[in-house]
């Protein structure tokens, strides 16, 4: 398998280089060890936007709340900890995904990422570098806590925040992130106070109220 030079990479969009996960990788399951060697430049970014992607959309994956939320915790965490590189439990990075199911979340994904293009750009560029990529992994740390958690309404928003975040680092676009942080940690913030003070009945009301059956 051929692996995507740094620069090439750099100069891609998002959409870009969905594109070129799904024309790079053939074989009917892909590896993490695999994606790990192929787009290891693109970092932690890349990454808590890979695994943050599945849960942010509409999907079936979404049900792998867990699943989908413990790489989250380990990346964001490694990077609240100023790690440099990504480092995953020989387990993990043996696990793979079928091709198909790749494929169906890059098809999903590109209307959503084409869009987010229009309007993302190079700015406030300090705030992708230096102590505030702790800040992000802090904040994405605590969002991807969330997507762990099986209940209601804990898993989209969230998840939603630390993709549009790790959009925001690898096109260093500075205000990306910050909406990022903002939108899910307010979510968060509002779901403990929901289970604070009602309990867990209390997603469940909302979820209803949202859905309009009540």
């Amino acid at each position: 398998m051929m692996q995507i030079s740094a620069i090439s990479i750099t100069m891609k969009s998002i959409s870009d280089i969905l594109r070129d996960i799904d024309e790079e990788f053939t074989s009917e399951n892909v590896s993490v060890s695999a994606l790990l060697d192929a787009f290891h430049e693109r970092g932690f970014g890349f990454f808590l936007f890979l695994f943050a992607l599945p849960a942010a959309l509409p999907l079936p994956a979404v049900g792998y709340g867990t699943v989908l939320g413990l790489p989250l915790v380990l990346l964001s965490a490694q990077q609240a900890m100023g790690r440099k590189t990504i480092w995953l439990p020989g387990s993990w990075k043996a696990r793979s995904i079928r091709r198909e199911k790749l494929k169906s979340i890059i098809d999903r994904a590109l209307p959503w990422t084409k869009r987010l293009e229009y309007i993302i750009r190079p700015r406030l560029e300090f705030v992708t570098s230096g102590f505030f990529l702790r800040m992000i992994g802090v904040f994405a740390l605590v969002m991807a806590l969330s997507v762990c958690v099986p209940l209601p309404l804990t898993n989209t928003v969230p998840s939603f925040g630390i993709a549009l975040m790790s959009i925001g680092v690898i096109t260093r676009d500075g205000l990306a992130v910050l909406v990022g942080a903002i939108i899910g940690m307010l979510w968060v913030c509002a779901l403990v106070f929901i289970i604070g003070f009602l309990g867990t009945e209390g997603i469940v009301f909302v979820k209803e109220l949202i859905k309009g059956d009540i």
